[in-house]
């Protein structure tokens, strides 16, 4: 069955996510963008913690669309059928 294998990797997901605390990965982002030469409390330094935190979404956006099929299976489309008539 399908659901299993997925189930297990949602778990497993989820089992790693939980081995940082949302306070542990604001830590390593601010010390991320301290090591680039930002400084607290500035514009750029915002800025920097929100394009870490983009480009943390867009990995996990990519990571999901990689394993689409895994997730869910095949794309089925389900309708009628067009037939094209040509004109003589």
């Amino acid at each position: 069955m399908r659901i299993f294998p997925a189930l297990s990797l949602i778990a497993m997901a989820l089992a790693l996510t939980a081995c940082q605390t949302a306070e542990e990965i604001r830590a390593a982002d601010e010390a991320r963008c301290s090591s680039y030469g930002f400084r607290r409390g500035t514009e750029s330094f915002a800025n920097c913690l929100m394009n870490q935190d983009l480009s943390r979404r867009a990995d996990q956006r990519a990571f999901m669309e990689s394993n689409d099929d895994f997730f869910w299976g095949p794309s089925i489309v389900v309708g009628p059928r067009y037939y094209h008539r040509h004109w003589h």
